[in-house]
């Protein structure tokens, strides 16, 4: 379920947004959204939108030994069964540009309810599928829906919202996500009890979810702008958002990496009871939560934060490289994940404020594309480092190492920057 929303959340949009003046009408024919009527509706209705993709990430991951099992005849199950949990985050993160690119084009709301429905039409299918790689078919489908969804749903929170309401939503996206992460994954550990094709059942949803979006979402008055602004090409935005989709890339192995790899960590010293797995993955994720509610108290400007979350959440990978007891390690995992959940809200929101409501949907969907396909290598990257350093705990130093050097870059960048603006500052006094 969703966090509770903000308290202060707006009856109706800022003056000053874009999304809601006629002069910010742009290609997006629904992107001239006016005041919001039903605000904590509408943020409600992007947080569950927002949620889906976290379904597909992890819903079947209790249910893929049962689903290997099931195929145990099918040439090369032991790489194809963990395909089905993998893909749609790899068709997410190549779809997403495409999915950004039309909604700037055809509108944010009708893509959304299309994906939306698509979403419950190709999740569920698996409940009847008997072909192991048609399944994995579907499940790359789901990604294709998910790039749409994620992307629409974080459009549309840059459409209705600017400011320190923006950064609230988009804080609130990142706690919804981990508080549902954990959510789902009991979900589909209890509905796997009725066999591996129970979860996909949860799917479903969408069909409930997206005649809510067709009506909710729709402005209550439609302003007609004078003109179209005019679409800014697409070379100059790549290179605009170079930088920021690179440190996403590396944000997002960071990010999942004490997710995906703490009942590996666990079982090197020597805890496989899945009750005390459980209970340290959802300490973690309180944590992230925490990180992510904190993130609208500390500042306003995400570049100020950025360097101490890297910081963070280095320090967390260095107690987890030398815990030598659940307990230490556990620690390591909470001081990482309030990183994590301080540096979700902060990569978005910086990348956000470069961004215009012309080109809002194509760069939101470079960053999705750069985030999720950071999720679909962490797991790689950490296996091909700890071969040659002999142990996961070591390869995680190592990333932690990576990591303040990425913090030091990123404070030492900003210092010169304000250096370089301070004298052009007093010129101007």
């Amino acid at each position: 379920m969703p966090a509770p929303l903000p308290a202060d959340a707006p009856a109706a949009a800022p003056a000053d947004d874009p999304a809601s003046t006629p002069a910010s009408t742009d290609a997006d024919p629904d992107a001239s959204a006016p005041a919001l009527a039903r605000p904590r509706l509408t943020a409600t209705l992007l947080m569950a939108g927002s949620c889906l993709p976290i379904l597909g990430a992890v819903l079947i991951a209790p249910v893929v030994p049962d689903l290997q099992d099931h195929f145990a005849s099918v040439s090369g199950v032991d790489a194809l069964a963990p395909m089905a949990l993998t893909v749609p985050a790899l068709s997410l993160a190549i779809m997403a540009p495409f999915a950004g690119a039309i909604i700037d084009r055809l509108g944010r709301h009708r893509l959304l309810v299309i994906a939306t429905v698509f979403y419950a039409i190709v999740g569920t299918a698996p409940l009847w599928l008997d072909s192991l790689p048609a399944i994995i078919v579907s499940r790359a489908l789901v990604g294709v829906a998910e790039s749409a969804i994620m992307t629409c749903c974080t459009t549309l929170i840059g459409d209705y919202w600017s400011g320190r309401q923006r950064e609230k939503y988009l804080a609130l996206q990142a706690i919804c996500s981990a508080v549902s992460a954990t959510a789902f994954f009991a979900l589909g550990g209890a509905a796997g009890s009725a066999g591996w094709r129970a979860p996909f059942w949860a799917y479903a949803v969408g069909l409930l979810l997206a005649p809510l979006l067709a009506t909710m979402l729709r402005p209550a008055q439609r302003q007609q702008g004078t003109g179209a602004a005019p679409v800014a090409p697409t070379g100059p935005l790549l290179r605009r958002l170079l930088a920021p989709c690179a440190l996403t890339f590396f944000g997002a192995i960071v990010f999942y990496t004490v997710p995906v790899e703490t009942s590996f960590l666990l079982k090197d010293l020597g805890t496989e009871a899945p009750a005390t797995i459980g209970l340290c993955t959802a300490i973690a994720s309180a944590a992230t939560v925490a990180g992510a509610a904190a993130f609208t108290r500390l500042t306003d400007r995400a570049d100020r934060l950025l360097p101490w979350t890297f910081a963070l959440c280095a320090l967390g990978f260095g107690i987890i490289a030398f815990a030598g007891n659940v307990p230490l390690l556990v620690v390591g995992a909470v001081v990482n994940c309030l990183g994590t959940g301080l540096l979700l809200p902060t990569l978005i929101t910086r990348t956000m404020t470069m961004l215009t409501p012309a080109n809002r949907g194509r760069g939101t969907g470079l960053w999705n594309s750069a985030f999720f396909l950071g999720e679909f290598v962490c797991p790689l990257v950490l296996l091909a480092v700890a071969k040659p350093t002999g142990t996961l705990a070591h390869a995680i130093g190592l990333l932690g190492a990576a990591a303040l050097a990425v913090a030091v870059g990123l404070a030492v960048t900003r210092a010169r920057r304000g250096e370089a603006l301070r004298p052009a500052g007093s010129a101007a006094a």
